[in-house]
């Protein structure tokens, strides 16, 4: 294959919905504050959407817990993502 077909491959795999999400699921768990552990362990990948099915999600990301450090759970996996297609495409996000 050309340079060029293996970089729209490349691409193509990479801005898969089904890749996004997973990549996304694994940051938003990773940056969810853990206390009992509830809420990392509640929170679902359902084909393309994070499902965060707890009571208290929102108090989470409104930084109820200081383990989100001001920024939520969102905020911190749209950079993540931003920074996964980059490394992977060197396509921008913005």
């Amino acid at each position: 294959m050309s340079n060029i077909t293996d970089r729209l491959n490349k691409v193509l795999g990479t801005l898969n919905s089904k890749t996004i999400a997973i990549e996304a699921h694994k940051k938003f768990v990773s940056v969810t504050p853990i206390r009992s552990g509830n809420a990392r362990r509640s929170t679902k990948l359902n084909n393309t959407t994070i499902d965060a099915n707890y009571a208290y999600a929102q108090r989470l990301e409104d930084n109820y817990s200081k383990q989100t450090r001001g920024k939520g759970m969102v905020q911190p996996t749209i950079e993540h993502v931003r920074e996964f297609v980059f490394q992977r495409t060197g396509i921008r996000i913005k």
